[in-house]
């Protein structure tokens, strides 16, 4: 969460299109609310043939090569939604999107009327705890004009910020999901291989693997690699700029291990295939490779017209209307395809965004 490098910004829009082109209608029914019984037993759009194949997502391997490169976002998504009250009674809500160092945090804040700096809003504890629990506004962040709010969280026993969420706070479910968060989601809504907190949103189209199915990936020779992006809550927001070149894309703190930069230097050099697993690891990925930084912070902002080096298949879910993330997908694999591919999803009644199924696309031709 915590980010000290020089931001890598690269911001590629299209000339041809506009934001109205990445619009659909989506029946409500279909947005999934909850996971599918197993991780594996989600549904597989397979894009890469023509027509698409409907699959279960534990097919995939027989998608695969020996010799491709998986590569995951290993985020951990952290108990980023703290209630509590001002002073004066009012209910606040409060998102943290990053711990700054010195018990400091920023945040997301819904509240009626926001407190004044300096103000001190006591959290809710978890059931059965009660360690003065306190958040103390310090400002706006990241300058007088940000987004977010800074704030200091404390308690009786002096704790850090992530054993405080972890203790007391809820997951952070997408505000598209209706119900409050439950042991279920504290499981699903996390993968597997889940390491480096930090995420306020979980990469969703790593979800669908289990471990049963990454030990058949690995049995076929087909190698696995893992870089991070910590997802920030602006993933969920739609883009309002009807010109593109005036959308100005949230930041997210990314790395690319070196590991993981010689695992793709070694699948490249083998003829095999980079298969980017989420959109975040397309970020991450590209990211490094159009600006050289291996860590730091990415504006990253991909439309039609993107100049992809390294991925060559995608896995991922189906993504929000309007968003940054219809706009990388339309970017990788030809808009006309996506928008096809989404209508027939529809169709089929594929279950859509973070709990929902999942899609498979090739690179577009240039």
């Amino acid at each position: 969460m915590t980010s000290t490098s020089p931001p890598s910004v690269v911001h590629a829009v299209t000339t041809r299109h506009t934001l109205s082109d990445f619009d659909f209608v989506l029946p409500e029914a279909l947005i999934a609310q909850h996971p599918a019984p197993e991780r594996s037993a989600s549904r597989l759009l397979d894009g890469t043939d023509s027509p698409s194949v409907d699959r279960i997502f534990r097919d995939l391997p027989g998608l695969l090569r020996a010799g491709d490169l998986l590569v995951f976002n290993d985020t951990k998504v952290v108990n980023a939604r703290l209630f509590g009250e001002k002073a004066t009674g009012g209910k606040v809500e409060l998102l943290i999107e990053r711990v700054l160092g010195g018990n400091q945090v920023a945040a997301h804040m819904r509240v009626s009327k926001k407190p004044e700096v300096g103000a001190t809003l006591k959290l809710v504890c978890a059931p059965g705890q009660a360690d003065g629990l306190s958040a103390t506004m310090l400002g706006r962040w990241p300058d007088a004009d940000g987004p977010l709010f800074r704030f200091v969280l404390s308690n009786d026993a002096g704790d850090d910020p992530y054993a405080l969420m972890e203790r007391h706070g809820h997951v952070p479910l997408p505000p598209y999901i209706t119900h409050t968060d439950s042991a279920e989601d504290a499981l699903r809504y996390q993968t597997v291989f889940a390491k480096n907190p930090g995420a306020v949103a979980a990469p969703t189209a790593a979800l669908h693997f289990d471990q049963a199915l990454l030990d058949q990936i690995d049995a076929m020779g087909v190698h696995r690699a893992y870089v991070t992006l910590h997802v920030g809550a602006g993933t969920f927001q739609p883009v309002k700029t009807e010109n593109l070149a005036d959308h100005l894309m949230h930041s997210e703190w990314f790395e690319v291990p070196a590991d993981t930069q010689q695992a793709v230097a070694d699948c490249k050099a083998r003829g095999g295939r980079i298969v980017a697993v989420g959109t975040t690891t397309v970020r991450t990925l590209e990211s490094w490779a159009h600006s050289g930084v291996a860590r730091g912070d990415t504006r990253i902002f991909i439309t039609p017209g993107f100049d992809f080096k390294l991925i060559d298949l995608l896995v991922t879910n189906f993504h929000l209307p309007k968003s940054s993330l219809m706009m990388l997908v339309s970017a990788f694999a030809g808009y006309d395809n996506i928008m096809a591919l989404y209508s027939t999803a529809i169709e089929r009644e594929y279950r859509f965004f973070s709990y929902g199924d999942a899609m498979l696309l090739s690179r577009a031709n240039p």
